[in-house]
């Protein structure tokens, strides 16, 4: 690039190369200490001396202050490149570029579909911690930024699956004209020392969250979630994979249940059997706000009608719609039915307790019960920040799935006791009685 007759040299990482070259969406994600955010800097400031007159954006889903902006990097990009009085000014609440382009910061959570027009004729966008973007605010994004040639730029330590970023850019179905790159600590020649030091130090202190900190995973553990350590055991002795069901042996399922409307929980559904000392759990259904048909529908096209069932205590409730109790619904369709007792109070903890005891007896298929290993992931304590005391189970999306499993756990407690004490060797009696000497 011409600078005054001479070149601006940019050092790249290997891994950004890709998304040097012309794209509708450009993506970098992956865990800390990787670069992104000093890449794309760099590149804002490469773009803007390079097109003179260029509008850009630097945008997060809540922005409060410029100091949770990308603002302070562009300013050292443009110092580490020596560009102060090439036409760069940095003014309190932007930067103004060669040929009167401009770079300006906001957060997407404040505008509307009306405010957000003021970004049309904007050529580039920069969303970083995409994570965190909303599906409305990328529903807003995409088509306002829409001059010939503009790009649209996430870079991101990816959250869940779900999110909008990911549903966007890592899809199954590549997006139209998009480079996506995943970028770690390691893809970085420049990690500082002491920034490898913190993570060797977090890979001994922290190794729950260590692979979505440093390598761009999924969040699989929430803080103070019941069951990362459990699970993180299982996953390190490979009880989480491949579980072949045993067609000899019943399938027991475990339901929490839901009700219809959009507004509903969600109906969860776990499948298990019982092989000996094992737990085997071989499949998870979830969904929300669907008749009793659509469950029932499931556990017969998945070869499942000869399963147990096994309801919670409201079981025998009726449905706030259709005026029928889960329980004679299910005994209706043909299915033998339990009514779980009612724990009554400290259910919740009960539940929980008896899942960390049974984990180490417990094989979960990997693929099958995907989103039901998310929600025990996830399924976490809730808490008073002010006066730092637990307030029980949070209830949002991973409980249903949590109560769920908690139940099954309770009852895997129940059938190992019964077989204990089914097998246990009774000493005969010698008739008469015995004498001993």
């Amino acid at each position: 690039m011409s600078l005054e007759g001479e070149v601006l040299q940019i050092e790249t990482a290997k891994v950004f190369l890709p998304l040097l070259q012309p794209s509708r969406y450009k993506g970098a994600w992956g865990g800390r200490g990787s670069g992104k955010s000093h890449f794309f800097a760099g590149l804002m400031v490469e773009d803007h001396l390079r097109e003179p007159g260029l509008r850009s954006v630097c945008i997060r889903e809540v922005q409060k202050t410029l100091k949770d902006s990308a603002k302070r990097l562009i300013e050292d990009k443009i110092k580490e490149y020596g560009l102060e009085k090439q036409g760069f000014t940095v003014f309190k609440d932007r930067i103004e570029t060669p040929g009167e382009g401009v770079i300006i910061f906001m957060g997407m959570q404040d505008h509307t579909a009306e405010s957000i027009k003021s970004l049309e004729g904007f050529g580039r966008a920069w969303v970083e911690e995409s994570q965190t973007l909303s599906h409305r605010s990328l529903q807003l994004l995409r088509p306002t930024i829409r001059n010939p040639n503009s790009e649209l730029w996430f870079s991101w330590n990816p959250s869940r699956k779900n999110d909008a970023v990911d549903e966007l850019m890592r899809n199954e179905i590549p997006l139209t004209n998009a480079i996506v790159v995943r970028a770690n600590w390691d893809d970085n020649p420049w990690l500082p020392k002491e920034l490898d030091q913190e993570r060797i130090d977090d890979f001994k202190i922290n190794p729950d969250s260590y692979e979505h900190v440093w390598n761009g995973g999924y969040i699989t553990a929430q803080d103070g979630a019941y069951f990362a350590k459990v699970i993180n055991e299982a996953k390190a002795e490979g009880r989480i994979g491949k579980v072949a069901r045993d067609p000899l042996m019943a399938a027991h399922a475990f339901w929490d249940i839901g009700g219809t409307g959009a507004k509903a929980d969600a109906c969860s559904i776990w499948m298990v059997q019982f092989v000996g000392k094992e737990v085997r759990v071989i499949d998870y259904y979830e969904a929300q706000g669907q008749e009793l048909s659509e469950h029932v529908g499931w556990l017969r096209s998945n070869d499942y009608e000869e399963a147990k069932i096994y309801l919670p205590h409201d079981g025998v409730k009726h449905d706030n719609v259709y005026r029928v109790t889960y329980e004679s619904a299910m005994i209706q369709a043909g299915f033998k039915v339990v009514i779980m007792p009612n724990a009554g109070a400290g259910a919740a903890n009960q539940r929980v307790e008896a899942v960390r005891r049974i984990f180490p007896r417990v094989w979960i298929d990997k693929d099958k019960c995907e989103g039901g290993i998310d929600a025990l992931g996830w399924y976490h304590e809730k808490k008073d920040e002010a006066r730092g005391i637990g307030l029980g189970p949070e209830h949002d999306w991973s409980s249903h799935g949590a109560d769920a499993f908690g139940a099954m756990a309770l009852e895997a407690e129940k059938i190992t006791r019964t077989r204990k004490k089914s097998n246990k060797r009774q000493r005969p009696v010698q008739p008469g009685g015995w004498m001993g000497g």
